[in-house]
């Protein structure tokens, strides 16, 4: 049996939606090391465009297929999700294209549907969708060892501010002996 092909176009435009926010991440990369992004930014603009098309013919399919009664109302309610989830995905991708914030943060709705009824796509988890950028490429060792830099580098600050407020205590404490003294 044959997988319903809004599926396979969904899982297409999921697919797609992936590749963009590779290539966002990508540029800015390229940016970040002094790169000539010009040539990922066309491909960028091309593909955000083909995003937009795909997810209307989604739009156009689903409304199809519930007006003539060929899916259930509880299937076309679940498709419907997965394009409101899309188009929250596409913003999120023209926001970061665009430059107007650094990462996007997982919907709870994403979150929560992970991509319910879709086998083994990489799309369909929110979380490598939405992975930041200081741990992508990275192994799950080599994240465990950045994190445990980042709490060494939080122990020695906490360290730092502790010896302060030692120091800032015995000043207060000679500070209310001159004042006896004094008095």
């Amino acid at each position: 049996m044959s997988q319903d092909p809004w599926l396979q176009n969904y899982d297409a435009t999921c697919r797609l939606a992936q590749e963009i926010a590779e290539n966002i991440h990508e540029r800015n990369r390229q940016q970040r090391t002094g790169g000539n992004p010009a040539k990922i930014n066309m491909t960028l603009r091309a593909s955000l465009q083909k995003l937009k098309q795909n997810i209307a013919q989604l739009k156009e399919g689903l409304l199809r297929a519930s007006s003539s009664r060929r899916i259930m109302q509880s299937e076309a309610d679940r498709r419907q999700n997965l394009i409101d989830d899309l188009l929250t995905r596409e913003k999120q991708l023209n926001s970061t294209f665009k430059g107007d914030i650094a990462e996007p943060e997982p919907s709870r709705s994403t979150l929560m549907a992970g991509g319910a009824g879709l086998s083994g796509s990489v799309a369909a988890n929110p979380w490598l969708v939405n992975e930041s950028e200081e741990t992508r490429g990275l192994t799950f060792g080599e994240i465990k060892q950045q994190q445990q830099q980042i709490i060494e580098a939080q122990d020695a600050g906490l360290d730092a501010l502790a010896a302060v407020i030692s120091r800032q205590k015995i000043m207060g404490q000679e500070i209310g002996n001159e004042l006896d003294e004094q008095n």
